[in-house]
């Protein structure tokens, strides 16, 4: 079976692919690691640049987790809920993993809430996980 983990590299992303990597152990799944970035013409070539590097660094770091690792960075213009649940659906997935953070009522109206999209719409259970003070 496979877990699904959204990623970024804050510490939100840290515990959820910490725990993520923890489901895979216990139930001797898979893990795809997504990091989801909408793209468009707001992505600077530094910014992907960079984003190719965060990610191939972690590719590393995972090599020697002994959980069978694929790692995505996604550009396709979409949310990064859509990325997570497209990718969910695409693999089979049996459990999605994602950070969570507070957010005043304001960012949650501005900005929407894609922990709450994954939460709803995911096609297979949803863990949820906060990230240590």
């Amino acid at each position: 079976m496979t877990v699904v983990v959204g990623y970024v590299s804050t510490n939100e992303g840290r515990a959820a692919l910490d725990r993520a990597l923890e489901e895979c152990r216990l139930r001797g799944d898979n893990l795809v690691v997504i990091h989801s970035d909408r793209g468009g013409p707001s992505l600077s070539r530094e910014s992907a640049q960079k984003s190719d590097s965060q990610l191939e660094e972690l590719r590393g770091e995972l090599a020697g987790s002994g959980v069978e690792v694929d790692v995505r960075g996604l550009v396709r213009g979409n949310e990064p809920a859509e990325d997570l649940i497209a990718v969910a659906e695409e693999v089979g997935a049996e459990l999605i993993v994602i950070g969570l953070r507070r957010r005043t009522p304001v960012g949650k109206l501005i900005l929407g809430s894609n922990a709450q999209r994954v939460l709803l719409d995911a096609p297979c259970a949803v863990l949820a996980v906060k990230a240590t003070a």
